[in-house]
Order: C-alpha cells, then sequence, then structure tokens
C-alpha cells in the first residue's frame, strides 16, 4: 500500500518540481550555455599589413595578437572602408559607409574642428544596439567621432570610457601643467603609465569588473600611429635593428601585443575565453615614410586607396564557433564587423537604417559558401576604387581610371584598363550605381585657417 501511493505521488512531485526550477536561477552550467558572448573588438591604428608575425612579419614578435590567427581566423583581403582613421571608424561601428552619411575626412589637427565635425546624433553605433540586450560596453583610447556632448562615448552607448577624444596623443605622460587630454568618463585625468600600457590594463580590469554580465570591451589603441615614442624598457631589445626610427616604432607594436596579451590573459583567467568573440583589425594602413611600419606586400599607404591604404591585418576568433587556424581568402571589410557581432549575440539587425555588412559567421562555417561581396566600394574625395572579384577600379585624385587584377598583380603595378575597355567599364557602373546613394562631406578635409593647439592636439592625424 505505502508503494502504491508512493507510485501515484511521482506525478505530482515531479510537476511540481520542474515548476519549481523555473522559478529558480539557472545552474552555472545551463547559464553558460545560454548566455551571449562577450565582444572584445582591438583597433591598431596606423598598422599596416607587413608587421604582425601571422602576416609574415619577422623582426618584431607579436605572439599575443599571432594567437588570436592562430585560434581563429586570418583573413588575407580584410579591407577598411576609408584610409584614414575617423571615417574608418565611423563605418566600423555603424556598419554603414561612411559615404552614407557624410563622414569622409578626418580634420586635419592643424586646423580647428567644423562646427558640424563628428559622427551625426542620427547614426546608431554598436553599443547602442547591445545595450538593450543587456551588454555593458566600455572603450579604452581614441575616440576621433566627435567632441559635443551628444557625440561623447558616453551618450553613445558606452557605459565606461578611458581615452581620449581627438585623433592622436602622446604615448609617453605629459608634464605638467599642460593638459594631458585623458578623461576617465567626462573627469579629466593625468596618466603616468606608457599610454598603450594604460589602455591593456584598464580595458583588463573593465573584464574583471564586468565578468559576471555580458559586456562588449573596445580596445581603441593609438598604437602605432605617430609620434614615435616607444617604452624605455624596449629599446636596448632592438639596438640590433640600428634605425632609430624602426627602434622606436619596435618597441611601439610590441607593446601594443603586450597589452593585447594582458587583455587575452584576463579572458582566460576570468574562464571567459571559450564565450568570447575577439576581433583584431586596423583602421587604415600605415605611414611608412615616417614610422618604418610597412604595408607590404601592398602598394601605397595611408591616405591612398592602393591595397596598402585599405588593406590590412583582419583577425576573429571564437572558439567552438568559428574555425581555428582558418584562412579566409575572400574579400571582408570592417563594415561586416558590426552585423557579425549581433548576430552573434542574437540581436536583430536595425529595421530602420540598412547595414552595408554582413554577417560573417555562415561564411566561416561553411567553405563551400559563396564569397560574402559581390563587390567592395571606396570613395576618399577625388580618388575612389571599386574590388569586384579579383579585378579593381582605382581612380586616384581625379586621374584616368585604371584597372588591376589583384590575383596576378598583388602590387597594383599593371594597368589593364586600356587593354580591357569592358571590364573598365563594368566598374565604373557599379560605382556610379553604389555612388548614386551617397552624400557629400558634411565638411572639407581642411577647414583652415590654421590654430594654434595644444601639444597633444597638433600631432599629425
Amino acid at each position: 500500500m505505502k508503494s502504491t501511493v508512493h507510485a501515484c505521488l511521482k506525478p505530482a512531485i515531479a510537476a511540481a518540481v520542474a515548476a519549481l526550477a523555473t522559478l529558480l536561477p539557472c545552474s552555472p552550467a545551463v547559464a553558460q550555455e545560454t548566455r551571449r558572448p562577450n565582444i572584445v573588438m582591438i583597433v591598431a591604428d596606423d598598422l599596416g599589413n607587413g608587421e604582425l608575425g601571422c602576416y609574415g612579419g619577422r623582426d618584431i614578435p607579436t605572439p599575443n595578437i599571432d594567437s588570436i590567427a592562430r585560434n581563429g581566423v586570418r583573413f588575407t583581403s580584410g579591407y577598411v572602408s576609408a584610409p584614414v582613421c575617423a571615417p574608418s571608424r565611423a563605418s566600423l561601428l555603424t556598419g554603414r559607409y561612411q559615404q552614407r552619411f557624410g563622414f569622409e575626412f578626418n580634420n586635419d589637427a592643424s586646423y580647428p574642428l567644423p562646427p558640424n565635425y563628428g559622427l551625426p546624433d542620427n547614426q546608431s553605433i554598436l553599443p547602442q544596439h547591445l545595450r538593450p540586450a543587456g551588454y555593458a560596453s566600455g572603450i579604452f583610447g581614441k575616440w576621433h567621432l566627435g567632441q559635443r556632448e551628444s557625440q561623447h562615448p558616453l551618450s553613445r552607448g558606452f557605459d565606461s570610457f578611458y581615452g581620449f577624444l581627438s585623433g592622436a596623443h602622446y604615448y609617453l605622460p605629459i608634464p605638467a601643467p599642460q593638459s594631458s587630454g585623458i578623461f576617465r568618463n567626462r573627469q579629466e585625468v593625468r596618466e603616468t603609465e606608457y599610454l598603450t600600457d594604460a589602455l591593456g590594463r584598464e580595458t583588463a580590469d573593465f573584464i574583471r569588473q564586468r565578468r559576471a554580465q555580458t559586456f562588449f570591451a573596445y580596445l581603441a589603441f593609438n598604437a602605432v600611429h605617430m609620434p614615435l615614442q616607444g617604452p624605455d624598457r624596449h629599446k636596448q631589445r632592438f639596438a640590433l635593428l640600428r634605425d632609430p626610427k624602426r627602434i622606436e616604432f619596435a618597441g611601439m607594436l610590441l607593446a601594443m601585443d603586450e597589452a593585447v596579451g594582458r587583455v587575452l590573459d584576463t579572458l582566460k583567467e576570468s574562464n571567459l575565453q571559450d564565450n568570447t568573440l575577439i576581433i583584431f583589425i586596423s583602421d587604415n594602413g600605415a605611414r611608412t615614410a615616417q614610422t618604418t611600419c610597412r604595408n607590404a606586400p601592398f602598394r601605397g599607404g595611408k591616405g591612398q586607396l592602393l591595397e596598402g591604404g585599405i588593406r590590412l591585418p583582419f583577425l576573429m576568433q571564437w572558439k567552438g564557433q568559428i574555425p581555428a587556424g582558418k584562412v579566409y581568402d575572400a574579400p571582408v571589410i570592417s563594415l561586416d564587423i558590426l552585423p557579425t557581432i549581433l548576430a552573434a549575440a542574437g540581436i536583430r539587425p536595425p529595421a530602420d537604417t540598412p547595414l552595408d555588412g554582413v554577417n560573417l559567421l555562415p561564411f566561416l562555417k561553411d567553405p563551400s559558401s559563396a564569397p560574402p561581396h559581390n563587390a567592395l566600394f571606396w570613395r576618399f574625395g577625388e580618388q575612389y576604387a571599386v574590388r569586384q572579384g579579383d579585378w579593381k577600379l582605382l581612380v586616384q585624385d581625379g586621374k584616368t581610371p585604371a584597372v588591376y587584377n589583384l590575383a596576378q598583380d598583388i602590387g597594383e603595378t599593371t594597368d589593364l584598363g586600356q587593354s580591357n575597355p569592358p571590364k573598365l567599364a563594368e566598374l565604373q557602373v557599379a560605382y556610379d550605381q553604389w555612388n548614386a546613394s551617397n552624400i557629400r562631406p558634411l565638411w572639407p578635409l581642411r577647414s583652415g585657417p590654421a590654430t594654434r593647439r595644444t601639444p597633444a592636439e597638433a600631432i599629425p592625424e
């Protein structure tokens, strides 16, 4: 009789337990399975294609950045949408070609900012999309998207800010009483560490503080942008390079790699590395003559739409979700990063603002899939370009259009436009159709007249 009563109660007990389970917090194992991924996006400044070990660099070790390639995907045709800093970062954070909303140029650092300079208020950026899904967002380093209150990082979805609002900054502490231009949120602070080290420190601290919450950490280095100021601790290590510029640059790049390592180690120590999407990219190509940074094997550099100005290191890691050690050759662009992050986080793209990038995850998981893009486009003043398959149309400063086959001529040395008029016409039509929906730049490249600025503001951008 006792066993019969027990058997009769089993269904009711099971139902009660199930109902109670829905009211209790999930176990750590279940919570880990359903938790959205953390996002760490690392952007280098003026880093050309030829310096990282994973892209063939040999004289400056970059083991931490290289580990992202080893544990994830290395893109060999990774592009940005602009050959200079600010418009490149504007498109990265919006997922839209910057010509859609007029952010075509930097503003030269020796000139005052135009009144309308910066990211327009009607353009939403990545942390604003992530916030409704419970993400805490922090930016550490270079902003360069405007200095009005409505353009401040804390007004655009970020919860934490440590860095500078302008386009460039010294790496070594600036002596008092000169302003350092470094802010924690909205409060100016005086940083005593080498700036690249400080940005790694702040990003690692943010990860530790937010480890129980899903987060987006945007580590926006000013390295390896001018001025050439490597940390003293690395100068002797690179003494054999002999060239004083190269020695300074080598120390700057190694310091950046060490800061990346600090962030990666913090993820590992916090047991977050398996549920974190990590992205590394540069904002544009290098100024080789000024910094010795290499864009090899490409021709050209910063400020140009030759491959050396727009094709650069692009890495992505998400353990268990995308392949490890994969090399992906199809053209991709920084515009793809925002929709990829939204897809990883299970967030629908905005319905009212069409994105120009695409979610790369399906393409990385299926090696037989078609390329993500039929064509990629650029416009930078009188320069413009199209890449469609292996073919590229390039117009430099209003000159005669040139056509290159990048599969055969990665250095863009042989113009095939005159020998292949149909291809030139096809690419020109594609560009004209794309450009028809763009607007004019909201401000000129230079807003003149030149004006005196503080030392930190006067660094060439």
